[in-house]
């Protein structure tokens, strides 16, 4: 007989309190742990020989009490939340990593899912989709005018980038709504999974989903080109293909999102050449600078009053100076020109930190661990000695 799963069954023990899977979904709709109509609370970490974790504003913190989670109790939250396909997949004596998706009926809530295996056996992360769609007036973008040019754009390749979980689909997602909401256009997207669903509101909007709807990435924005879209949003550039094929789209006339996993934006440009051939560096250079129209590098740091995080952004623009260094490849100047050039909208990691410590909104310690360059220390340091 197959065995029944049921959400509301108590299975897991925290302390006095037996827990059921419903109970620890609840933890990400717990009024205690939102900020505005966002979660502070981004996955759900399970793993045989320990508790029950969450992430919350970046901390991984354990349930309280929580028991070590045993091979019998993974098994059975993953009879809940898995189809059948991947159960018959997990049963298989070698079994691959399990990507899914579930959808928490109750709490309306969806979730992208991972399940894998480590040495002590299954272990598995849901990292919770969020429904609402933020306005983009509402992010923290370091200024106004930073959106308003990005999304009067008509063609032009832009990129949000940072570390997983950093916030990059929100930004990107918040950007297209706001072309989706004022603008009349055919808007397409490429994702993996579909993580924010879009109403068509002034633009019609058409959401693919990689492996479901299109095969890759490359494959379904060679179609996207084909459907007459005025702006394409690929989920992220993986290779040299889809890199190519968003150049020339961009190129043509296009208005192209896209994410890369890059700590900054500088680094955002020697990632898409380093993609390509060496002998190909100098004709990508050129085409990238013609093609390339801003990148939003982000982070997501603890306010110092503990109330949750905020974004930090670093905005480069291709404006003349940066255009003529990216078809250069002279990647080791373009820090210091966006440092020079704030007047034309562009700003670094650590003015932005700067700003936001001498505010009072983040610490000192926390503006220093995630600047990208030691030079934040000297500036801080400056700040304090003329505070006295």
């Amino acid at each position: 007989m197959t065995q029944q799963f049921d959400l509301n069954q108590p299975i897991y023990q925290a302390g006095q309190t037996a827990m059921s899977m419903g109970n620890l979904l609840a933890y990400f709709v717990d009024p205690n742990y939102q900020r505005g109509n966002l979660s502070r609370i981004s996955d759900m970490h399970v793993k045989v020989g320990r508790p029950v974790s969450f992430r919350i504003d970046d901390d991984l913190t354990p349930v309280p009490e929580g028991a070590d989670v045993t091979d019998e109790v993974i098994r059975y939250m993953l009879g809940i939340i898995l189809n059948e396909k991947h159960l018959e997949t997990l049963a298989e004596d070698e079994p691959s990593d399990i990507d899914s998706g579930y959808e928490w009926v109750e709490g309306g809530v969806n979730f992208r899912l991972n399940v894998f295996h480590d040495r002590d056996g299954l272990a598995f992360v849901m990292r919770v989709l969020s429904s609402i769609i933020p306005d983009i007036e509402t992010l923290g973008l370091p200024s106004e005018q930073i959106w308003r040019d990005i999304t009067s754009l008509k063609r032009g390749l832009v990129l949000v980038t940072g570390v997983t979980g950093s916030g990059k689909s929100t930004t990107i997602a918040a950007l297209i709504n706001h072309v989706n909401r004022f603008r009349k256009t055919r808007i397409i997207t490429l994702e993996d999974p579909v993580e924010f669903i879009f109403k068509s509101e002034s633009s019609m909007v058409s959401q693919r989903q990689v492996g479901q709807n299109v095969e890759t990435f490359s494959g379904g924005l060679r179609s996207a080109l084909r459907e007459n879209p005025d702006v394409i949003f690929v989920g992220e550039i993986r290779d040299q293909e889809t890199a190519t094929l968003a150049l020339s789209a961009a190129e043509t006339g296009h208005l192209v999102f896209s994410t890369l996993h890059t700590r900054d934006a500088k680094g955002a440009l020697s990632r898409i050449v380093d993609m390509f051939p060496a002998e190909q560096t100098k004709s990508l250079c050129l085409q990238l600078s013609f093609s390339l129209s801003s990148v939003l590098s982000q982070k997501l740091v603890p306010r110092a009053d503990g109330s949750g995080r905020i974004l930090v952004m670093e905005v480069l623009k291709n404006v003349p100076a940066i255009g003529n260094l990216i078809r250069t490849g002279n990647w080791q100047q373009v820090y210091s020109t966006m440092e020079t050039q704030q007047k034309e909208g562009m700003m670094t990691m650590e003015q932005h930190l700067e700003h936001l410590y001498k505010h009072g909104i983040i610490s000192k310690e926390n503006a220093i661990t995630y600047a990208n360059e030691a030079s934040l220390i000297d500036r801080i340091a400056k700040l304090e000695a003329e505070a006295k």
